[in-house]
């Protein structure tokens, strides 16, 4: 057996959602909301299964599909992308973070990351024959600097797996950040793979800026986006990847030999829902802002030490005031004695773990939040 999977242990979140369910525990934990998502993508969907074509799509997706992303990155973003060279659909962003990976390390090189991730960057990265190197970030700002950079990149370093918006910090890089992220890729000659499946649940007034619209970055870029974070439909898997021509061949083909096409009917109603009106991505962001007021201002009367959240469907809490230390201990008793499944951020980390925050989702109905918030007021506090 591969040693790097054999030996991996299982998820957080699979451990946090089982004893959930053994104790009936709200689940506040794993990352999706209990909404069915927007009705009319699932007619869509639903339609395209009885009327449309359900044999092979393209490998690269359906024309339809990567003529809307173009149109839709163009209007939120900016971008100028040509649907036929610079646009592939992959079946969720997850396949096309292992795809990309494979695709651009070669046995050796070292890759730069940004701890704390998602969990599934270290094993893919090691799986392709990469050396991670860790940049450790730490509350409450969860930023950049160039001391930290300076060590992690080298003459080796290939790749950049880079997460903007953050989860789990619910944070977004700034415009700082970016300018200077994208300096150390150009002057190292690094490819920034960007997982920016977050980038429509942003709050405040928060815009995404793409790091393929930095300077210098159009050609050295590949930008992720996931259908099932923008449109609330976390079971669909259906990701689109976005890159110039050269880098664009080489992601191909590993998609080629991975999944080689994703569901024709599910691309059909993403295609539909990326030419939502502006009223609809506005309102979903109202509703998620919403949802993250109530709790936050429930957890603070409670108090709780909330830390900023400005993005994705998560907060975090720093449970040190609370005398505790041991994220994952308070996890496990937040679960069996409180009855509210959250989970311990140093899940997220590969080395330098930070274990005094925890993370909970907060896209859920009120009804789920008020219940959650009426059992932490129970909370037995650390001696």
């Amino acid at each position: 057996m591969n040693p790097i999977f054999s030996a991996l242990q299982t998820s957080v979140f699979e451990v946090m959602s089982r004893l959930a369910r053994e104790t009936g525990a709200v689940n506040l934990g794993q990352g999706f909301p209990d909404d069915p998502g927007p009705e009319d993508v699932r007619r869509r969907a639903a339609d395209a299964v009885i009327s449309g074509w359900n044999q092979y799509p393209p490998m690269m997706g359906l024309p339809e599909l990567r003529q809307a992303t173009a149109a839709h990155f163009k209007h939120w973003q900016g971008l100028d992308l040509d649907p036929d060279s610079e646009i592939m659909v992959t079946s969720g962003a997850t396949e096309a973070i292992a795809g990309a990976l494979m695709a651009l390390i070669t046995p050796g090189d070292e890759v730069v990351l940004f701890e704390p991730m998602y969990d599934a960057y270290v094993p893919l990265v090691r799986r392709a024959g990469g050396i991670p190197k860790f940049v450790t970030l730490t509350p409450p700002a969860f930023g950049l600097s160039e001391a930290a950079l300076a060590r992690a990149f080298s003459p080796k370093t290939r790749v950049v797996l880079f997460n903007n918006p953050l989860n789990p910090t619910a944070t977004i890089f700034s415009d700082a950040d970016l300018d200077l992220l994208a300096d150390f890729c150009i002057r190292h000659d690094a490819v920034a793979i960007c997982d920016e499946v977050w980038e429509h649940v942003v709050f405040d007034g928060s815009r995404h800026v793409p790091m393929l619209a930095r300077p210098g970055m159009r050609e050295r870029t590949v930008k992720i986006s996931s259908a099932g974070k923008i449109f609330s439909l976390t079971g669909w898997k259906v990701g689109m990847v976005m890159a110039a021509p050269e880098l664009m061949r080489v992601l191909a083909k590993a998609h080629q030999y991975i999944t080689f096409t994703t569901p024709p009917n599910l691309q059909a109603a993403v295609a539909y829902g990326l030419g939502k009106d502006e009223a609809y991505f506005e309102g979903m962001r109202a509703d998620f802002q919403r949802s993250r007021d109530r709790f936050a201002g429930g957890l603070k009367d409670l108090g709780f030490s909330v830390l900023p959240s400005v993005g994705t469907y998560f907060l975090n809490v720093d449970i040190a005031p609370l005398g505790e230390h041991n994220d994952i201990a308070f996890c496990q008793r937040l679960v069996t004695e409180n009855g509210v499944a959250a989970i311990p951020v140093s899940a997220f980390y590969a080395e330098g773990a930070v274990k005094n925050v925890v993370r909970f989702c907060f896209a859920k109905h009120d009804a789920t939040l008020d219940a959650a918030l009426e059992r932490l007021a129970g909370l037995r506090r650390a001696a």
